[in-house]
């Protein structure tokens, strides 16, 4: 056993597949970023992150460099891949699908949402981080058509959620909600009032699980793990920013065909 912590969602308990999402426990960072960061944008150390990284790949049962992770840029581009790219190559996008085996696709989140996506009769799976920018302007659904180019078909396509911010935690401002208003008018559902006046409670959750039933997915499963609630598993970009601490560790959700 690789000795990192992670859990995996039925959905995607599937013969062909592996997949997991990484918790923050099982890995050899300290400090703010204790235990399992995933992050190379992080300021942890890199020979920590390697080597969590080759806890995760293990775990996925991928060599090191077999397990992918792009620059998430906070958009809706998807890259179709086959093979890994140099470390210095990292493509600038939030989604990536692959139908080659043996090929782990992964994502970073500390609050965003990150998604995993699996066709196993056509062979073909897909990650995507969702963040509300990305979420909003249709990463989902951009990752489910990649998907489709590769064979998968619509109908068979299998999603699940990680953890991410949920709406108890997540509170915005009113230029949030208004963005959301003018790009999507049916969003209104997914606020609620704050306690503060003027702000607003958002269910990123619950949004995520709306795209997908609007891209006709066969299956959908939330795991409903709340980052900034749980710290003893989960990195939370805003529950830092909260203590004002220097900097956060990075979670990874990873799908692999096997």
């Amino acid at each position: 056993m690789s000795g990192a912590d992670f859990f995996t969602l039925s959905t995607l308990d599937r013969r062909g597949l592996r997949h997991a999402f990484f918790t923050r426990r099982g890995g050899f960072s300290s400090g703010v970023y204790a235990s399992l960061n995933g992050g190379v944008g992080s300021r942890d150390a890199p020979e920590a992150v390697a080597t969590n990284r080759a806890r995760m790949a293990e775990a996925l049962g991928v060599a090191p460099e077999r397990l992918v992770i792009p620059y998430q840029v906070h958009s809706s581009d998807v890259v179709t891949i086959s093979a890994p790219w140099a470390p210095d190559a990292r493509p600038r996008c939030d989604g990536l699908v692959t139908a080659t085996p043996g090929l782990a696709l992964g994502v970073t989140g500390a609050d965003c949402a990150m998604v995993l996506f699996a066709d196993s009769e056509a062979r073909v799976v897909g990650a995507a981080h969702a963040g509300w920018k990305g979420a909003l302007f249709g990463v989902v659904e951009a990752t489910v058509e990649a998907m489709i180019g590769l064979g998968a078909k619509r109908s068979h396509i299998s999603a699940a959620l990680g953890p991410c911010i949920a709406q108890a935690s997540y509170e915005v401002g009113p230029e949030f909600v208004a963005a959301y208003d003018e790009a999507d008018p049916t969003s209104g559902r997914f606020f609620v009032p704050s306690v503060n006046d003027g702000r607003s409670m958002f269910d990123l959750h619950g949004y995520i699980g709306e795209r997908a039933a609007r891209a006709g997915l066969a299956e959908f499963e939330d795991c409903g793990f709340d980052t900034y609630a749980d710290e003893t598993r989960f990195f939370s970009y805003r529950r830092t920013t909260h203590r004002k601490e220097p900097d956060y560790g990075r979670l990874v959700s990873a799908i692999a065909l096997v």
